[in-house]
């Protein structure tokens, strides 16, 4: 398989579900609607695809309907990461052997090992695959960061752990893993609101829960920052800005699926508990933030 260097838009995408079960129809028409946007990339069963709640069988299903319906246009980086060690190697045999093109591997969360069971626990998954290693870190979901030590560590030991989603709100982080490894990592934000300035510090793209609804004007920005285009970026930035905070306003991803269902993209804003439906404030904010954005 040709491997693709992940920068640029990707798309964290929900999972949408109807009457408590995966909407394939749903997904797929999702997928299309992100390819004929424009997006770089897709990212199945991360966080926002509600994978906490997704049986095993669901969530390699939900991978394998993405995989099917990007037909190889876009790379697919599919969420394999797990607290318990075996299952994340199970889940990155799975996707490998599904085509997936990348995995997205988050810090082990709850358990809080140590650097030393973090380099095991990543060490067993980047020998699961050949293909690329996407690390995540987001100590506010996991209780710890995946240390700057540790990622050197991957990527001198892992040609192919080259890549890391960097979800610690801290651009100084992202300063520090490039002047760490510079070209030799790829960073990717984790965070919509901070693209713009991990971009300016050396992030070459974002894993994006606006742009499953968003995804020319979040492309725009990205591509712009690319360009060195920083003029252009922080208009768009700002213009998106009230939208990216009020998609958060409710936990992820409840107000994304909102605003899918209210353009038609997606039947049902359903989630899963302990997640429930938007309150009537967020969805209020939300409303307001797209119209801001152009969303009707």
């Amino acid at each position: 398989m040709k491997i693709r260097r992940l920068t640029g838009t990707l798309t964290a995408l929900v999972t949408p579900f109807r009457n408590d079960a995966v909407d394939y129809d749903d997904l797929r028409k999702l997928v299309e609607f992100q390819i004929k946007g424009g997006i770089d990339g897709l990212v199945p069963v991360g966080t926002t695809g509600e994978s906490p709640t997704l049986s095993h069988d669901e969530h390699m299903e939900v991978v394998r309907a993405t995989i099917a319906a990007a037909r190889g246009r876009v790379p697919v980086i599919a969420g394999t990461g797990s607290n318990s060690t075996r299952e994340a190697v199970e889940l990155t045999h799975q996707a490998h052997d599904a085509g997936a093109d990348a995995m997205l591997v988050v810090a082990p969360y709850y358990n809080k090992p140590n650097a030393a069971g973090l380099l095991e626990h990543f060490s067993a998954i980047a020998e699961a695959t050949d293909r690329p290693i996407v690390l995540y870190s987001i100590p506010g979901r996991c209780g710890i960061e995946i240390s700057v030590a540790v990622v050197e560590q991957l990527r001198a030991k892992y040609a192919h752990v080259a890549h890391i989603k960097e979800a610690g709100g801290s651009v100084d982080r992202v300063d520090q893993l490039k002047h760490a490894l510079g070209r030799d990592l790829t960073v990717l934000s984790g965070d919509d609101s901070l693209t713009l300035p991990f971009m300016a510090v050396g992030a070459e793209g974002v894993i994006s829960v606006a742009s499953n609804l968003l995804v020319r004007p979040v492309k725009q920005l990205v591509s712009a920052a690319l360009a060195n285009d920083f003029r252009t970026a922080a208009k768009v930035h700002r213009k998106l800005y009230p939208a990216f905070k009020a998609l958060f306003l409710d936990p992820n991803p409840v107000p994304i699926k909102y605003a899918l269902q209210r353009a038609g993209i997606i039947h049902s804003a359903e989630v899963r508990t302990p997640l429930v439906g938007i309150g009537d404030a967020t969805r209020a904010a939300v409303d307001q933030a797209l119209a801001a954005a152009g969303q009707r």
